[in-house]
């Protein structure tokens, strides 16, 4: 078996400033990294993670070996470079790569970015998001609707460079000819549900490129709240003429409306300390914004400064009437 056809598109959102994505299409190897950190290390994540994939000589190694192995070193690079640059510290990404080997898909996956097969017109979720909110879903602490509006639904349990190793799950999967599988950021899984996805993927089932760019588009009619990143490819038979589709990043100036509203990453021992109860006073006021940059921080104490000299000033002036 080989792949017949593939694409990819991502965009920015319709409130991020930028797109802190990143994907890599090298046949047989896929994958999407959405990056998280303040100020532009979440860019900087993604892309040394994608990088890795494509510049790293797995030798002889092959399935969940190779896999594992190229993001143990997306890893490194990752958390080397937070190490190095204090303005990047604690930045990391998640990822999820799959890679063909004749009949076999091996899947490698940290975070929360997703991975799914269609297959005869049924659409599956076969990675397992590392989150927050999928660990109280399975304690039963959260119902699936209150799950898809919680506010620390972006908390991630797991990520990529945040720590000097990380745990990868990894599986492999036998295809089938007409598979199609496909790995998307969390800015298409939040804003457009699996029924959605299915839809898309049935009516453009031939022309991979329309489908995600479809996908895209729909995410930005549903709020586009979160950068959307997108990869596409179908199991053929061996010997079918392989499709190379486009690889697609879009942008609109509606996109540099707000800036963007960071993922956190709290290990799976601490979820029960960070849970917030859906409809609670703390519900509405979980929000995880960027970083204040150090100007703005030197312009922001010498605001408070001036304001407490005026203050003394009329202080003094008050007391000599």
């Amino acid at each position: 078996m080989t792949v017949l056809s593939y694409a990819g598109a991502s965009d920015t959102g319709r409130k991020r400033r930028r797109n802190e994505d990143s994907y890599v299409i090298a046949p047989p190897l896929f994958a999407v990294a959405d990056g998280m950190g303040g100020a532009q290390a979440g860019e900087i994540a993604s892309r040394l993670a994608a990088a890795a994939l494509e510049d790293t000589d797995p030798g002889s190694m092959s399935g969940p070996e190779r896999v594992e192995s190229l993001i143990q070193e997306a890893n490194r690079r990752v958390h080397e470079r937070a190490i190095a640059d204090p303005s990047t510290s604690g930045m990391g990404t998640t990822m999820t790569v799959a890679l063909v080997e004749g009949r076999n898909v091996t899947f490698g996956h940290v975070g929360d970015s997703r991975a799914y097969r269609y297959r005869d017109g049924e659409i599956e979720q076969i990675t397992e998001d590392h989150s927050l909110v999928n660990e109280l879903l399975k304690s039963g602490k959260l119902s699936p609707d209150e799950a898809g509006t919680h506010p620390q639904r972006s908390v991630i349990t797991r990520a990529v460079g945040t720590d000097p190793d990380v745990d990868v799950d990894s599986f492999t999967l036998e295809a089938e000819v007409g598979d199609v599988f496909l790995i998307c950021s969390d800015g298409l899984t939040d804003m457009v549900d699996d029924e959605d996805i299915r839809s898309v993927l049935e009516k453009f089932r031939n022309d991979l490129d329309r489908a995600t760019k479809s996908l895209v588009s729909a995410a930005n009619r549903g709020g586009g709240e979160d950068n959307i990143t997108v990869v596409a490819f179908e199991i053929s038979e061996d010997g079918a003429e392989t499709a190379r589709m486009p690889m697609v990043e879009e942008d609109t100036m509606e996109n540099v409306a707000a800036p963007k509203v960071d993922t956190m990453v709290v290990p799976p021992e601490r979820v029960e300390q960070v849970f917030v109860e859906p409809g609670s006073p703390e519900a509405a006021a979980v929000t995880r914004r960027e970083p204040i940059s150090p100007a703005a921080r030197v312009r922001l104490v010498l605001a408070m400064l001036l304001l407490l000299s005026v203050a003394a000033v009329l202080l003094v002036w008050g007391l000599v009437r």
